[in-house]
């Protein structure tokens, strides 16, 4: 390994052997090793590129953000300003990559005095030597930019459309820093080395796993919050993604706790403004030896929570399996959820990425079961013809239906959860918009947010951020017969829902079998009962 290799596929090879080393170190001295000569892979990046060496093959999303390359992509505005802010001088606006200087148009006017005569008008402007007159230094030019449209007298979202409008890239110059793949790292208070055989998926018992005692929680300090949300953020971004879970993350939410073998789990939910509706979101980051090697995003709902589970590519031949089970175990334990639901793109539908890796049969395997008859009898004859031939593996094809519906796995198995969909509850919004109040919204908006304040005795603003839940929980039944102790759960519902985080609100809503049966039939495709 001390030699350079000859090709970019060959370092690449290098640096993710290296980093699996340094996740899953056989023993100290392995460990030790692969630190010294990641800490010093960028040098190695350099001597390449100056060579004449090509860094395309760096920069495809599995293996992007090694240090020594750069990032460069039109991130959302939220993650351009935090990487701005937490990288200064080493992220710039990529104009060259620009695919359509005419979106210019739609802001620079804004901030360019003038600019009208010629935006209005005339064809071909040259917008960025406009810009130079105003402001000369191209490495300042997103500081900028930043900087003006966040003294725009708007909301945060119209700020951000402003800014995503332009699909101006950015280009982030990695260097050989600790803001990298090469060398991010989350001080570990132990290390775990594998000196026996790694646990395999066909080991791991999601229902013993489950039963396990409680996990040691506890509740970070703001600052060290802020470090975790910095680090999931950044090791997102590094890899071409941004997730809401991490973007929108509180960092007075977070989270951590250990659960063996090298991996500590760090779990956090989402800022006051910036939450569902109606369900409650949270994220989670997986750092195995200080490593990040994965992470959560899942959105919860009374008993069941829709789960993203990633491992990056570089751990996948890991333990993978087994932290799955330990993730379920922090949110069965943390948010009381026992239902627990993969949607179809994290299976695979329209995502080519979880098709190669074989998601779908990962949690098959693991005891998920299909929602859809269609697909159960599928899976039942893809299963007999693995019985029959063990080294028969599904085709593309059939891959591609067996990824159409939902996966559930239920430590309380019922039928409860199948036909629902959070959509049917919002388009069943719509219908009653449309039917009863000419399809105004507005309209709509008051004359919920006045019914259900005056039921439950919570203030709803039909500009305000609980706008979407009063028309929600207007649909929900006959709410003036509800009893009051009935009526004062749900105002504490709602009170909870912007309340410190939303944990609380979930436990609420676990103790309101009522509401729960109400939300079910209309996300169900139920109708509402008047």
């Amino acid at each position: 390994m001390s030699g350079s290799p000859a090709t970019a596929e060959a370092l690449v090879r290098l640096h993710e052997e290296l980093l699996f080393q340094r996740a899953y170190p056989r023993d100290r001295l392995e460990l030790v090793r692969a630190e010294s000569l990641l800490s010093r892979f960028g040098e190695r990046v350099a001597r390449f590129a100056a060579a004449g060496g090509d860094l395309a093959p760096f920069d495809r999303p599995e293996v992007s953000g090694i240090a020594g390359t750069s990032i460069a992509t039109d991130y959302s505005f939220d993650v351009v300003r935090w990487l701005a802010a937490r990288f200064p001088g080493r992220v710039r606006l990529d104009w060259k990559d620009q695919d359509d200087p005419d979106r210019l148009r739609a802001l620079l006017p804004e901030f360019l005095p003038v600019l009208d005569e010629e935006a209005l008008e005339d064809a071909n402007v040259p917008y960025l030597e406009w810009l130079r007159a105003a402001q000369p230094d191209p490495r300042r030019d997103l500081d900028w930019l930043i900087q003006r449209i966040t003294a725009l007298p708007l909301s945060e979202r119209d700020r951000a459309e402003r800014y995503e409008a332009l699909r101006v890239p950015i280009e982030w110059m990695l260097g050989n820093g600790r803001a990298t793949r090469t060398r991010m790292r989350w001080p570990a208070r132990e290390r775990f080395f594998h000196r026996g055989q790694l646990i395999a998926r066909r080991e791991v018992s999601l229902a013993e796993m489950l039963a396990l005692p409680r996990l040691p929680v506890r509740k970070l300090p703001r600052g060290e919050g802020e470090r975790v949300v910095d680090l999931a953020r950044a090791a997102t971004a590094l890899r071409y993604r941004e997730y809401y879970g991490f973007t929108c993350a509180d960092p007075a939410s977070v989270r951590a706790t250990r659960v063996g073998r090298g991996v500590e789990i760090f779990f956090m939910g989402l800022e006051k403004a910036r939450r569902l509706p109606l369900r409650a979101g949270f994220a989670a980051i997986v750092v195995k030896n200080g490593v990040p090697v994965g992470y959560v995003e899942g959105l919860a709902l009374f008993e069941r929570i829709e789960i993203g589970f990633n491992i990056y590519y570089t751990f996948r031949e890991g333990e993978s399996a087994w932290i799955f089970g330990r993730v379920l175990k922090l949110l069965n334990q943390v948010l009381g959820v026992t239902s627990f639901s993969i949607d179809p793109y994290q299976l695979g539908h329209e995502n080519p990425e979880a098709i190669e890796s074989g998601a779908f049969w990962f949690y098959r395997k693991l005891g998920f079961r299909p929602t859809s008859s269609a697909v159960a009898r599928l899976v039942r004859s893809e299963e007999a013809k693995i019985a029959r031939t063990p080294a028969y593996r599904s085709p593309t094809k059939s891959l591609r239906r067996l990824v159409t519906g939902n996966l559930l796995y239920e430590i309380e198995p019922s039928r409860d959860w199948d036909r629902f969909h959070v959509r049917n509850i919002g388009l069943a919004v719509q219908k009653r918009m449309r039917l009863r109040y000419r399809g105004d919204p507005a309209e709509l908006r008051r004359r919920a947010s006045s019914r259900l304040a005056r039921l439950v005795g919570t203030p709803f603003s039909p500009h305000g951020d609980l706008r979407d839940v009063a028309l929600i929980l207007d649909l929900v039944g006959d709410l003036p017969a509800w009893s009051r102790s009935e009526r004062e759960a749900i105002a504490a519902i709602v009170r909870a829902k912007r309340g410190r985080d939303e944990i609380r609100y979930l436990a609420l809503l676990q103790r309101h079998p009522k509401l729960r049966r109400a939300l079910l039939r209309l996300g169900s495709g139920g109708s509402p009962k008047r």
